[in-house]
Order: C-alpha cells, then structure tokens, then sequence
C-alpha cells in the first residue's frame, strides 16, 4: 500500500478572476473553465480547514487568478498570521490593482514570499502581453509594499519579478534586472511555453540573460532530457493543489480536470489520497498506464517522461529534478553549514 501523503504545505486556490487578459492565459481563454469556475477562498472554508488540519503549516494562495482582488483576503491573512500558518503567492501576482490596507496588511500579517509578474521594463513593452495592465501603478505598488517593510522593519515578504521572455520585452532584460535589484527583488526570467508566439529576435544575446543557457523550452529539453516545468509534479506529494472551492486539482497547471473528493467537505487528507491521485502518482513513478480519467493524461510535463522513460523518483520528489542542488539548498538553510555548503559548490562548479 502506498505511504499516505500528509503535507504540511498546501497551495489553494485564493482567486480564480483576474483583471488582465495575458493572451497565452488560459484565465483569459477560459480554458480552465468549466473545473475552475470563477470564484475566490472564502475565510469560512479556510478557517474550517485550518481547524481540521493544525498540521498545516504553510499555504501558497496564488494560481490562476489574482488573489488580491479577493474580498477575503484581508481576512485570510489575519487568520493565518493568528494560527503561524505562512502565506505565499508564489505562483504570481500582477499587482495591478492594491489597496494600501491590503500591502500593509502583506506586510503586517507575515506574507512570507510573492513573485510579481512583470514581463517588460517599460510601459510599452509591459502591456504588449499584460493586457490592460498598467506598469507604472505595478511599480508604485511594489515601492508601497517596500516602504511597508521599512516602516515595520520587516523583510518579508520576499519579492521576485517573474519576467516571461518573448521577442517583443528580450531588449528590456538589462533594464527589467537593474529595476528588480533597485526594488530589493529577486530577477526571475523564464521561458515561453509558447515559441511561436513572439518568438525570440536574438536567441544567442537571450541566453547570455539567462542561467540555463538556453533560449526555450525545446532547446532545454534537448540540453538535459527533462521538460522545463518537471519539477511540478512533485506537487503531488509535497504541496498538493486544491481549488477555492476545495477541488483537489493535485498541482497548478491542471485544469483539465479534477481527482475527486473535496477538501473542504470530505476532509483534506481524504480527498488528497483518494483513488485517482494516487493512481496519478504512480502514473509519474512510471509503475501504471496512463488513465483517460486522470488528468495528468492531457499535461506535456506527463507526455515529455512517457516518451524519454525518465519518470520521477522519491529523490526528485524530495530535492527537485537536479538533486544535487536541491539538497544543497536544503542544507544551505541551516546557518551553521553555510560555509561548507559553499565550499562543496565550490568544487562541483
């Protein structure tokens, strides 16, 4: 019998609407419809579930939509920071639209982490993919947040700019970086899932830009043999993905569908070792055939490892599809091995 998962880390789903119309989005092309409908996490279903699993320990809020044009919010963050639950938006905000209450409240209610999704280093640029954003009131809002921080001596929440690379904002990498360092961010570019939508003018000056040494997704999966997006399937295990109305959705790309069972009414731990995501997750160990009822069927990250053979492992599970790094940075979290960290990345570099 398989080892019961039983996560200390969740991510739920605080708000499935969002205000811009990104044309990649599959919130702008209501693909996620009809198993993600619009709504958002009521502070009635997260207290009961908070309640029920006091193992609970960290949520990550972000997905599809954006969460800060969630009524809850506020209340939320309150009941989190009261219960020493963590926060995150991890997954992306576009913080276009922020109340001063709501990034006071980021700040004073202990949202721990957020990456900002920010595709561009001018106006121009940034609205050719942010449909009907603004970037100017995106960067005002980051220097409110920031001035919060200073004024409650805080260093969270931890900020990233997420910046998605196409051909029309490649130019802007130089600037987009210098701009997040001068907002205390961590500069995150990533890949298009897209290539043929404005593809890359200058491949070779991209990769200089980025860490992978890679301009795509496909010359990625060439150079190691793993698709780009690979590590989400540990997901599954580790943080498993519900819906704001407590649909287990297992990870953050799914929308093809769902895996049965409700968090919120047939309890958590029920719902999340069902019969269907657990079969799922022996569909990625490689151990089971694919299933046309299992929404993994439908992903590319599941197509990549049919086709190479390469399936996850409890290894990958645990430290992530380059396991020597991943237990690195497991072990860098601990201060007093810092510098021996530092000399074992030394060598291996």
């Amino acid at each position: 019998m398989a080892k019961r998962i039983r996560p200390t880390k969740i991510r739920i789903e605080g708000m499935s609407v969002c205000q811009l119309r990104c044309p990649l989005c599959p919130t702008t092309t209501k693909e996620i419809q009809p198993t993600i409908s619009p709504g958002y996490l009521k502070i009635g279903d997260f207290t009961d579930l908070l309640r029920r699993n006091r193992r609970i320990k960290h949520v990550e809020l972000s997905n599809f939509g954006e969460i800060l044009l969630s009524p809850d919010l506020m209340a939320i963050m309150k009941l989190a920071d009261e219960r020493g639950v963590l926060l995150t938006a991890d997954n992306g905000l576009n913080m276009n639209t922020a109340t001063d209450e709501l990034l006071e409240g980021m700040v004073r209610f202990g949202f721990r982490s957020a990456t900002i999704s920010i595709d561009g280093a001018t106006p121009e640029s940034y609205v050719t993919y942010r449909v009907g954003g603004d970037f100017e009131a995106v960067i005002e809002n980051l220097r409110k947040l920031n001035t919060y921080k200073k004024k409650y001596g805080s260093k969270y929440p931890v900020l990233s700019w997420q910046f998605i690379v196409f051909g029309h904002n490649e130019a802007d990498l130089p600037r987009a970086r210098e701009l997040a360092k001068e907002l205390d961010m961590v500069f995150c570019p990533k890949l298009s899932y897209d290539e043929e939508y404005s593809p890359l003018e200058d491949e070779s000056f991209v990769r200089s830009q980025l860490d992978e040494s890679v301009s795509s997704r496909s010359e990625y999966l060439d150079r190691y043999d793993r698709h780009y997006a690979s590590d989400i399937c540990r997901q599954l295990w580790r943080e498993p993905q519900i819906n704001w109305d407590g649909k287990v959705l297992g990870c953050c790309i799914n929308y093809w569908g769902e895996f049965g069972g409700n968090a919120f009414t047939d309890g958590l731990e029920e719902s999340i070792n069902g019969e269907r995501i657990e079969y799922a997750r022996q569909m990625l160990f490689g151990r089971k055939k694919s299933r046309t009822d299992i929404p993994c069927t439908r992903c590319s990250v599941y197509k990549s490892m049919e086709k190479s053979g390469r399936w996850q492992s409890m290894l990958k599970i645990r430290y992530g599809s380059r396991p020597l790094s991943g237990m690195l940075a497991a072990l860098y979290a601990f201060s007093r091995l810092k510098p021996l960290v530092r000399f074992i990345r030394r060598r291996i570099s």
